[in-house]
Parts: structure tokens; sequence; C-alpha cells
């Protein structure tokens, strides 16, 4: 007697376990960007009650509410574009070089940003945000593609290379840096103010310069997220699947290039977020990257955004800037990513 095994009908799809999870992980993941967005507009070291805020979003505030809460929307939108593209240039560099403790810093692209800043203002007399951020775009762009240049040596990415180049070009520039500002107490003064990262003091002007280069490297992240899937399978796989390891690669690196130069020229080096949000979102939706990538894109701003108004409330009046919130935030975050991977190991 033979036995056949039912074949399911056509109308019929096999049930996938889970597969409502990441659904419920985006909704989440919109909910706190919201949130985040609506605190960012609303609390700041000027109390406004909620109604007058309510007032204001409908149109027919007072208005001297009105003149605060329009003023906080120039760093509402710098948060989530430079959230947005330090968290999906952490996920790239996290799937390309497979280090769970790679982030854009790896690059030295914070340390090309602060050098071409500190030699622009020392000889050539440039000073104010926007001169800040026209000098930190091609410098953090220069250094990233130094690192990349070096890494790729010999037709392939090597991991090894690419955090030694790293290392020593941020040495280079870190011991150039303070050679100036040490020379130049005038130097200094300015470049102390941009290089903890802030989202205050930036208009829309900014916004408009770093938005071309962020917007491309964004829409490429997205679409590399099939690729770096198969790049997880390793090398050799990949290579026999059809895929192409080694411009994968390097479309990866020049792409968190590009996002980390855009974000750190607009608001100066931001640390731990690039590092910090790629751990979450594994944790969240596991290792597809599409989803990682998708959902870094909405936790990130959440994230910063979340920063900047802790740094608003905390010290109120006074304001503590993004970069030292972050710090204390990411530290922890650093510390539980070592601990996991020793668990792993």
């Amino acid at each position: 007697m033979t036995i056949r095994a039912e074949r399911p009908s056509r109308g019929t799809r096999p049930s996938r376990p889970g597969a409502a999870r990441p659904a419920f992980v985006l909704v989440l993941a919109l909910a706190l960007l919201a949130a985040s967005l609506l605190a960012s507009i609303a609390l700041g070291n000027l109390a406004i009650p909620a109604d007058a805020v309510l007032d204001v979003l409908a149109g027919h505030g007072d208005p001297h509410h009105t003149a605060v809460i329009q003023s906080r929307y120039p760093r509402t939108a710098l948060g989530v574009l430079a959230g947005a593209c330090l968290a999906v240039a952490g996920t790239l560099m996290q799937g390309v070089t497979r280090n769970p403790l790679a982030d854009p810093g790896m690059l030295g692209i914070n340390a090309g940003a602060s050098a071409t800043i500190v030699a622009a203002t020392a000889y050539l007399g440039a000073s104010g945000q926007n001169a800040a951020l026209w000098w930190a775009l091609p410098g953090a762009l220069l250094a990233g593609l130094v690192v990349h240049l070096v890494g790729t040596r010999h037709g392939g990415t090597s991991t090894v290379r690419l955090v030694l180049a790293g290392a020593v070009l941020s040495a280079v520039l870190n011991a150039f840096i303070q050679a100036v500002t040490l020379s130049k107490p005038q130097v200094f003064d300015s470049y102390r103010y941009w290089v903890v990262g802030s989202l205050a003091g930036r208009d829309f002007d900014v916004l408009w310069t770093v938005l071309p280069p962020a917007a491309a490297g964004l829409i490429v992240a997205l679409a590399l997220g099939g690729p770096l899937n198969t790049l997880a399978l390793g090398d050799d796989s990949a290579t026999a699947l059809g895929a192409r390891p080694a411009r994968t690669k390097a479309a990866g690196l020049l792409t968190a290039t590009v996002l980390a130069a855009a974000a750190t020229a607009a608001v100066g080096p931001i640390a731990f977020v690039g590092l910090a949000v790629p751990h979450v979102v594994r944790a969240l939706v596991g290792t597809d990257f599409r989803l990682q990538l998708l959902l870094s894109l909405l936790l990130g701003p959440a994230l910063l955004l979340a920063a900047d108004v802790i740094g608003r409330l905390v010290l109120r009046p006074e304001e503590l800037m993004v970069g030292v919130v972050t710090a204390f935030v990411g530290a922890p975050a650093l510390l539980l990513a070592v601990r996991r991977m020793r668990r792993n190991a």
C-alpha cells in the first residue's frame, strides 16, 4: 500500500511562527518615535502646560508659547536625521565587519571632522556653526575614505586592517588637534562647544545642507539588507550563491561613512548611538538585516531625541549636551554587550 503525503491547497500558506513579532516591534518603535518627537517639541528648559502645547500644534496658541515651541523644531528635525544616520551606520558597520563592537567612530570619522574644523578655525579664520558644518563634512568623508582604502588593499576587506587604520588615523589626527588647541586658546574655546555633540543652536539651514547625502545614504543602506543577509553566511557561501562579498562590504562601508559624516558634521560627534542601537535591534528582531536596518531607522532617532530631552530637563533651566547624555547611557550598554559576547564565546 502506497501512502501519499497530502499537499497543501494552493490557497493555504505554511504558518510562520513568530511572524507577527517583527510587525509588533515596528509598530512599537513607531510609537516610541512619535512619543520622542512630541516630547522634544513640548519639553524643555521652559515649562509649558500640555494644553498650551496642543494649542500651538493646532495653530492657535499664545504667541510666546508658539515662538518657544517653534524654536525647538530645528533641533527635533536634526535629532531625527542624526539619530537615523548614526544608528543605521552602526548597523552597517557591525554587519560588514562582523564585529558587534564596531561603530562609526572606528573609521576615524569623528577625528577627521574635528581635525578639519580645528585647522580651518586656526589657519583660515573660520567661525560659527555654518563654518563648522562645511569644514566637518569633507574632513569626515576624507578620513573615512582613507581608512576604507587602507582596509581594502589587495582586493579584500580586512576587519583587522580597518580597525588598525582607524586607530592609527584617529591617533594622528587627535595629536594634531591637541597640538593646535593647546597652542591657540581661541581655537579651543570655539572647538570645545562642537566636540561634545549637541542639537542646540542649529537651524534648518544645517538640516538642508546634510539632508541630500544623508537621504541618499539611508536609501542605499536599506537596499543593502538582502546582500548583508547573504554576507552573514560567510564569504565562500555568499560567493557560491552568486553574491559579491567584496562589493557588498565596500558599499556598506562607504554608505556608513557618508551617514556618519553627515550626522557628525551636523551635530558634532555623538558617541554610543551607533553602538547601542544595533544591539537593541538584534535582540528584538534577530539577524535579518532588512529588519535590523528598518528598526534602526526608527529607534536611532527615538534614542537621540530622548537623550536630548533628558539633557534639557535634568539641569533645568540649564542644559546638558546630548553627547554627554548618550555617553552616560551608552557606557552601560557597552558593558552589557561585552558580557553578552563573553557568554556566547
